[in-house]
């Protein structure tokens, strides 16, 4: 019996390990799973993005999703690029002073005869702002012709017509001080002389924001007290070098051939040519300027006048 018994139970042992023996030799059921085969792209899918690709329907095999950035793992915050500093602005620098006013003769002449041309003229404007179409043909002739001018103008005709005094600004050109009421400065007391200068400048800033760097007296007559007043504004005191005499015209008696003819009979390097806001003169200005050039002569911007001497 007991024979019998360890002989049953010797062929079972054998039989379970033979078993597991053939066990060993399986492969994971995970390994054994197939792919399903990636269908062809039908006529027309061809041109499709990959992200219709990804929607076209089952079948097709999925896109890898796209790495994450180091910074993103583990849900870690993202790393931020820093950005590059900006240029800091400058200020625009004013225009290089180029000339300077001999203050004998009142020419306008080189400060570095090798940094500019000795050949040039100072055209200037008196007694405005009277009338607006006047003031436009000098303006669009002195375009015309890619010229700069002062206009040396009166305090009670800028409180007329502060527009047209807008007008000359806008078009890029030097505003002068006339004095308020054209008057014979030299002939008044100081407190006189301070009120029609120092009127003036303050006009001349409300207007444009800028007040005058350049003064002219009426009839060119001044005296200390005018040329101290003029200083202390932080302006140039000036008559002129060449007078083209339209002022001894009138209405009825003007010829501009002879404005040009008076202005070119004076001619030299450097001449501060004085003229005025007359009918007469805006006809005379562009037969004058376009001489001028064939002579060889420039147009000095009063901006590139140094106003400090």
């Amino acid at each position: 019996m007991n024979k019998t018994m360890l002989a049953l139970l010797s062929a079972a042992l054998l039989t379970t390990a033979a078993a597991c023996q053939n066990n060993s030799n399986a492969q994971p059921a995970a390994v054994q799973l197939q792919t399903a085969p990636v269908q062809q792209p039908a006529s027309g899918d061809a041109a499709k993005t990959p992200e219709q690709s990804q929607t076209a329907g089952a079948g097709k095999a999925a896109e890898p999703a796209p790495a994450k950035p180091a910074g993103d793992a583990g849900g870690a915050a993202p790393t931020t690029v820093p950005t590059p500093a900006q240029p800091e602005k400058t200020a625009l620098q004013p225009a290089a002073k180029l000339y300077k006013m001999n203050p004998k003769t009142y020419d306008i002449v080189p400060i570095d005869p090798a940094a500019a041309s000795k050949n040039v003229v100072l055209l200037t404007f008196d007694d405005g702002p009277r009338n607006k179409e006047v003031l436009a043909s000098i303006l669009d002739t002195l375009d015309k012709h890619k010229a700069k001018a002062i206009f040396f103008v009166n305090g009670y005709l800028v409180k007329q017509k502060p527009e047209l005094l807008k007008l000359i600004q806008e078009r890029g050109h030097a505003i002068g001080n006339h004095s308020w009421d054209h008057i014979d400065l030299k002939k008044e007391s100081k407190d006189k002389v301070d009120q029609q200068i120092g009127d003036v400048q303050k006009i001349v800033k409300e207007v444009t924001g800028s007040a005058p760097q350049f003064f002219r007296p009426p009839f060119g007559s001044g005296s200390d007290d005018v040329r101290a007043k003029a200083k202390q504004e932080n302006m140039l005191y000036m008559t002129w070098s060449n007078g083209s005499l339209d002022w001894e015209m009138t209405v009825k008696k003007n010829d501009p051939n002879k404005v040009v003819s008076n202005v070119l009979g004076q001619l030299r390097g450097g001449s501060n040519i004085l003229m005025h806001e007359l009918p007469w003169t805006a006809q005379a200005l562009d037969p004058l300027l376009t001489q001028l050039e064939e002579k060889q002569f420039g147009f000095v911007d009063p901006h590139l006048i140094d106003i400090n001497q």
